[in-house]
């Protein structure tokens, strides 16, 4: 019940915080949406670092070092540390500087104005849904299965197991709560409450694994124990993970620069120097963060006897073995601060899509009342957290394995937002010639991998990950296409890549 009762004083106070954040709302489209371009650094650090850190990175890596050792580090987090940093600066300032120049709030509006084309968003729209929706799920499934995984004798008559023991909270319930939080305080706050939330989160979620991370060592017996009772076999890269996989993970960290809620988070800067923070800091954070999972879940070798198919459950079995019930019921607000502090920017931006890039365009845009246009997001965020919530039920993939394939399908548009930034010579048709033969190679490989079986091997194409063959089929699209067809116009050439200033 000590968690139970943790669990339920983090989340009434992460819900006062997005009420209270709620009441700065200024009343304004502009502000319910992208917090009126004011966010200041520590906040957009924490924004970006809390929307990028999810259940993938705390249970989800917990899982996968279980089952591969301690190269699922160098597999993610140490490429991301890297890659998602060069993005913000390359990427995320350009963004930012045209967003705030022609008033940019989505990111199909960005490339509609780019290729001068309709069209080109609504091709955009519906596979920025579909590839968001399995991170969602990310999100729901983790915190389910830890909740359930540290409250298996809270109430040990209320809910049973398939064998009749304790079952703990099952996760139908656990994600219904989490959905409805997150929901409460984005319906009132919109991406103020968001980003204030995130940074509470994020601060949580850091320090909190921090403990978790001493307790569990200590009640082991210290490191160097705990990595004397580790299965052997984990603490070696080599058999688990080859070199040419390892090399193909470079790619898949360039998915952050097509997040639709990151790229929100991006438009909120006060700044482009708001975004220096951010590049310098994110490496750090991310290894605060990694480092602590990825050793649990070696650790876990030498004390669980759990299948692939459970290690989405190592996590909270560790925390729940090994530390008192207090630090069990901060080590799950934890996790929950990192999984909730994505789901809130993930709900929010699709939202934000929905409202100007479906039923809002053009003049009729300007014509609509603010009150509307935020009732139209509001309404359109609550029917996908219900859609999420209900798919949540019926999936039972792993969260690293689902979240590799999710990311893979964002690295794969890369090539499209990078050449609508520094290639002038990308045209229209490139671009949709580039996103339907990334979309064709992700969905023949994304139905290949739901046809094997859960636990099964990650799914290597040739040695590789399937991002590999994804980003190259984008990016051969994209070229061949753009110099085989009419270059873009030069007024909306001229709009985007302004003519350079002349020394004097």
């Amino acid at each position: 019940m000590t968690v139970l009762v943790i669990i339920g004083v983090y989340l009434g106070a992460l819900l006062l915080l997005g009420l209270l954040s709620g009441r700065a709302y200024k009343g304004t489209s502009q502000d319910w949406f992208i917090a009126s371009r004011s966010i200041g650094p520590f906040l957009l650090l924490m924004s970006l670092f809390g929307t990028t850190m999810t259940a993938f990175a705390l249970v989800g890596s917990t899982g996968a070092a279980y089952v591969d050792g301690v190269g699922v580090y160098g597999l993610m987090a140490s490429w991301s540390g890297l890659i998602h940093s060069a993005v913000f600066f390359l990427v995320g300032t350009r963004i930012w500087a045209l967003g705030r120049r022609h008033g940019f709030v989505t990111q199909t509006q960005f490339f509609r104005d780019r290729f001068d084309s309709q069209a080109l968003g609504y091709l955009l729209f519906p596979i920025l849904v579909v590839l968001i929706v399995p991170y969602l799920l990310i999100g729901l499934l983790g915190a389910g299965q830890t909740v359930a995984g540290v409250t298996r004798a809270a109430l040990p008559h209320a809910f049973l197991g398939p064998d009749g023991a304790p079952g703990g909270i099952p996760p139908w319930l656990t994600s219904a709560i989490i959905a409805a939080v997150v929901y409460a305080y984005v319906f009132f706050g919109g991406l103020r409450a968001a980003v204030w939330a995130n940074a509470f989160q994020t601060l949580v979620f850091i320090v909190v694994g921090l403990l978790a991370f001493y307790a569990i060592a200590d009640s082991l017996g210290g490191m160097n124990a705990a990595i004397t009772k580790a299965d052997p076999s984990r603490l070696v890269r080599t058999g688990h993970v080859t070199q040419l996989e390892f090399a193909s993970y470079c790619l898949v960290p360039l998915s952050v620069g097509m997040f639709p809620h990151i790229f929100q988070h991006w438009l909120t800067a006060r700044s482009a120097r708001t975004f220096r923070l951010a590049v310098i800091a994110h490496p750090i954070l991310i290894m605060l963060v990694w480092v602590p999972c990825i050793l649990i879940g070696v650790w876990a070798t030498g004390v669980l006897d759990f299948p692939p198919q459970k290690a989405n459950a190592v996590l909270g079995a560790m925390v729940a073995r090994f530390t008192t019930p207090w630090m069990s019921g901060l080590v799950t607000a934890g996790i929950l601060a990192a999984i909730m502090s994505s789901l809130d920017s993930q709900f929010l931006c699709l939202g934000t899509m929905f409202t100007h890039d479906v039923v809002l365009r053009g003049e009729r845009a300007a014509r609509v009342p603010d009150a509307r246009k935020v009732l139209y997001a509001r309404v359109f965020v609550g029917l996908v957290v219900l859609a999420t919530w209900a798919l949540s039920l019926v999936v039972t993939r792993g969260i690293f394995a689902l979240g590799v394939f999710c990311f893979s399908g964002f690295a794969g548009l890369f090539p499209l937002v990078f050449a609508a930034i520094y290639w002038r010579r990308a045209t229209l048709w490139g671009a949709v010639a580039s996103v339907l033969a990334g979309g064709a190679v992700w969905t023949a490989l994304f139905v290949r991998f739901l046809g094997m079986p859960p636990g099964a091997a990650e799914p290597l194409i040739f040695g590789v990950m399937p991002v590999v063959p994804i980003v190259l089929a984008s990016t051969a699209a994209l070229i061949i296409v753009s110099l085989c067809t009419r270059p873009p116009a030069e007024a909306t050439l001229t709009r985007f890549f302004p003519p350079a200033r002349t020394a004097r």
